[in-house]
């Protein structure tokens, strides 16, 4: 199920990014095996694991990669792997006999996927960090905020998920592709510094060009312009208004019963701040229902802005099936879709143990070394529950 069925991936296990990574990859039908650590990471929002998306779709095993056990086993999986992916700081993989040399020796065709923030080089390389230093460090969170407001956190889809699981995705299953034709794996640095630099490119375009600005709130995209902000409604909630081509700016101010004239030319930035202002009060003239009915399905770029718990129920996403319902938690489908290879429905996240250790290597070991394994990691207490 899924177009990367067969594909076999290794993901040593972490937070934020890698999961992500691990979790498009299983959610496309490659075969992923978490390995846990006996102590899981102290940062992370406590919750019971079947809340704990990212985790869905794989099977997991915990070892202690200090013990030589654990380490011959990681390089036995690794013989038949296409990929391994792991978000330790740079060397510690190494220190540990499981970096890229020694994997690659045992597999030549192994691609290596590395994610971390700052990049396996630079001066910052072994350096802590998050999300928010690393867009923080490319220009990109500087540029996101309100008029008169501090740089605005965009929770950490930009950085974590944006320019690094996407980005660790997207370089693993191309060196895959690459090893297909030239029979050897590489090692795939994905910084998040480097994906969100990237995300920016086009940014990076209008700086260029002289039509993006350093301050905040004054430029078309970052609700400096009035046709690209969201505007609170009769009934305190919102809708948000994008109408950038000039035929849906106008159909917009026709089925709102304005005067074009009134606001003046739509690229006059000087205008911007009073147009705003007329949008803001006819806006609050109609609940966010009623806005929608009138313009919702109209060429006007308009639609509400939703809650969490409302997205699921708009009758697009619901006949889509953008969310669906897993072990009883409501949740994004896998994306994106496939005409031919469709994904299957995700599994739960499923919690590392003793008992699970033979059905996490079903499909990686014979049913007899299942078995040595098994005895061998209860031997050496390696095997335990995931918390």
């Amino acid at each position: 199920m899924g177009p990367l069925h067969g594909i076999k991936i290794i993901e040593f296990a972490g937070i934020g990014p890698c999961p992500m990574a691990a979790m498009l990859l299983a959610d496309l039908g490659a075969t992923v095996i978490r390995i846990d650590r006996p102590a899981p990471p102290l940062l992370g929002i406590p919750r019971p694991l079947k809340f704990n998306l990212l985790l869905r779709n794989r099977k997991a095993i915990t070892l202690d990669l200090k013990s030589s056990a654990a380490q011959d086993l990681v390089m036995r999986l690794v013989e038949s792997a296409d990929a391994l992916i792991e978000g330790f700081r740079p060397g510690v993989m190494e220190r540990l006999g499981l970096g890229p040399d020694a994997c690659m020796a045992r597999n030549p065709r192994l691609v290596y996927g590395r994610m971390t923030g700052w990049g396996q080089t630079g001066p910052l390389a072994q350096v802590a960090g998050h999300d928010l230093n690393y867009i923080g460090l490319t220009g990109v969170l500087h540029a996101m905020g309100r008029d008169g407001q501090p740089p605005t956190p965009p929770l950490n889809l930009v950085g974590d998920f944006g320019g690094g699981a996407l980005y660790l995705a997207l370089g693993v299953l191309a060196a895959i592709v690459e090893a297909t034709r030239s029979g050897l794996g590489q090692v795939v640095d994905a910084a998040i510094v480097d994906g969100t630099a990237s995300l920016a490119t086009a940014l990076f375009g209008l700086h260029a060009a002289g039509l993006w600005n350093n301050k905040r709130g004054h430029n078309m995209l970052d609700s400096g312009a009035y046709f690209y902000d969201v505007y609170e409604c009769a009934d305190g909630k919102w809708v948000s208004v994008a109408p950038l081509e000039r035929k849906f700016h106008d159909k917009l101010l026709e089925l709102m019963g304005l005067d074009r004239e009134s606001l003046g030319r739509q690229a006059d930035r000087d205008g911007w701040p009073l147009a705003k202002s007329i949008l803001a009060d006819a806006f609050r003239k109609k609940t966010q229902e009623q806005w929608c009915e009138l313009l919702g399905t109209t060429d006007v770029c308009v639609a509400p802005v939703l809650s969490l718990d409302q997205a699921a129920d708009h009758p697009h996403m619901r006949e889509r099936k953008v969310f669906i319902e897993v072990d009883g938690v409501m949740q994004p489908a896998p994306a994106p879709r496939f005409s031919r290879t469709a994904t299957a429905k995700p599994t739960p996240p499923e919690a590392a143990s003793a008992s699970t250790i033979e059905a996490a290597l079903a499909g990686w070991l014979s049913p007899a070394e299942q078995t040595r394994w098994c005895s061998q990691l209860e031997e050496v207490s390696v095997a335990g529950h995931m918390p």
